[in-house]
């Protein structure tokens, strides 16, 4: 989105020097020039967009861990059981037969990213990501509490190993893969169920060899993400980095460097009067470098919005410090758009970004139409695999038919069948009255008998009704097969 400012000109006593500007298109800020992995040792944080994050982290934390524990109406407040086809969305139950919904509430995530990017950029990524969440609100902290601050992390891992580097190496990855553990379980809760989940675990691990299988993957997979691959789950593996690119626009709100009042950036010198560095044409950065200490991606803010930058306002606390320090006001990095910089325009709601929230609306109201219109009960008729018609003693046609019925409701629901366009009897098989579970699902078998009178040939199509405690529910189509005429 933003281009970085002119080359400064050479200059002596602490005067900008020239700068490539376009050195950091040239490598990864997490390579070596051998294209080795260059860890990253960020500076522990701190500032006021510091907690108002931690705070923010703390309550998503907090919903996560809790949310495969929490019921609505006796349902999970999320559940997505893949295997069983069987899904659980703020306490609602949701099948494959409700998959237009499904569509569309895809349709209002991908919809509702485009309208947050155009807005704020990569903002979800540094503040709502999970990934983002658990690796600077947790697994840092608890390496910062081991290890100590960035210089004291890069001063261990050059030490030789001794017991003391030996402890706190150990101690830091058996955490990591405590932490790791827990993090897979709550996933896999999410997934299978909390209660299949503590079966898992407590149950004999034969008896849930599959479920122990999937623990095991996601704990290493997660170990390997926090304690290995961290930032680079974010530059290299997620797509959104590379999407935002496609999204942003001179009127999207980022985490930037102002370059107009930084530049020319330069060292502060002792006793040096802003009123002199104005003179020589310096701005108000001086080059402490503090924001790219601080950033868990290892990039420079001041080159300008990068696809790496994750908007986790570690620099703008950083530089608000070092504002505060050197008697300059603060918000030489800040939230703003390329078009706050260059023209002072405060920020505004384009008619790009009102299209796309229009169209976000809309899918909004369609996903709710769907959702408190759906009908109560799934119901699917169908004749029973290599079964013929049977012609009875009275000389009546039956067909038999297997019926599923699906309860999407939160009580049990008595079914009863009726034929609507033809007189007939319909019994449903096995004990009476067939009463469907809530939010389950139960299978059964139907006999229909029909005159043979009221037959269109060998091939006649039925209507019948679904009833419960006499209400209809929906209607059901079939067909019913009897002797040629």
């Amino acid at each position: 989105m933003s281009q970085p400012p002119e080359p400064s000109s050479p200059a002596r006593h602490g005067v900008a020097q020239d700068i490539d500007w376009n050195d950091f298109r040239d490598h990864l800020a997490t390579a070596d020039p051998q294209g080795n992995r260059r860890w990253l040792h960020p500076k522990k944080p701190s500032g006021k967009w510091h907690w108002r994050r931690a705070w923010f982290a703390f309550a998503l934390i907090t919903v996560m861990f809790a949310g495969p524990w929490i019921r609505i109406q006796g349902n999970p407040l999320l559940l997505l059981n893949i295997m069983e086809r069987r899904f659980s969305i703020l306490g609602r139950i949701f099948w494959p037969q409700d998959f237009v919904i499904f569509a569309v509430a895809m349709l209002v995530f991908i919809t509702g990213i485009i309208v947050f990017t155009a807005a704020f950029g990569r903002l979800w990524c540094g503040w709502a990501c999970p990934q983002t969440v658990m690796m600077e609100m947790v697994f840092r902290k608890i390496e910062y509490l081991i290890e100590g601050d960035a210089h004291e992390q890069r001063t261990l891992d050059a030490a030789p190993w001794n017991a003391r580097k030996l402890f706190k190496k150990l101690l830091k990855q058996i955490l990591f893969l405590v932490l790791s553990f827990v993090v897979g379980n709550t996933l896999l809760a999410y997934i299978i169920g909390s209660e299949r989940l503590l079966a898992t675990q407590f149950d004999d691990p034969r008896h849930h060899l599959v479920g122990l299988t999937f623990m095991v993957l996601f704990t290493l997979l997660f170990y390997a993400i926090f304690a290995r691959f961290r930032e680079q789950a974010c530059t290299f593996i997620c797509p959104y980095g590379r999407f935002q690119s496609a999204m942003l626009d001179e009127n999207s709100l980022v985490v930037a460097y102002d370059h107009k009042r930084g530049e020319k950036r330069s060292p502060l010198l002792r006793n040096q009067p802003p009123a002199q560095r104005a003179a020589l044409g310096l701005g108000d950065c001086v080059a402490c470098r503090q924001c790219v200490a601080v950033c868990p991606t290892g990039i420079d803010i001041r080159n300008g919005t990068q696809m790496e930058c994750v908007n986790c306002t570690a620099c703008i606390d950083a530089c608000d410090a070092i504002m505060d320090k050197v008697g300059r006001p603060r918000g030489l990095v800040r939230f703003a758009s390329l078009n706050n910089i260059e023209h002072g325009e405060p920020q505004r709601f384009t008619a790009r970004m009102k299209l796309y929230a229009g169209i976000l609306v809309a899918l909004i109201a369609l996903f709710l139409f769907l959702v408190f219109t759906r009908a109560e009960v799934g119901t699917t008729l169908l004749r029973a695999p290599g079964a013929l018609f049977q012609v009875t003693a009275d000389g009546r046609i039956e067909n038999l038919y297997t019926m599923k019925v699906i309860n999407k409701t939160a009580r049990d629901l008595p079914i009863e069948l009726r034929l609507e366009n033809r007189s007939g009897t319909v019994r449903i098989m096995g004990a009476l009255p067939f009463i469907v579970p809530r939010d389950n699902l139960a299978q059964t078998s139907v006999l229909i008998e029909l005159d043979p009178a009221t037959l269109a040939g060998s091939g006649t199509k039925l209507k019948l009704g679904v009833y419960s405690n006499s209400k209809l529910l929906e209607t059901v189509n079939t067909s019913f097969v009897g002797p040629r005429k």
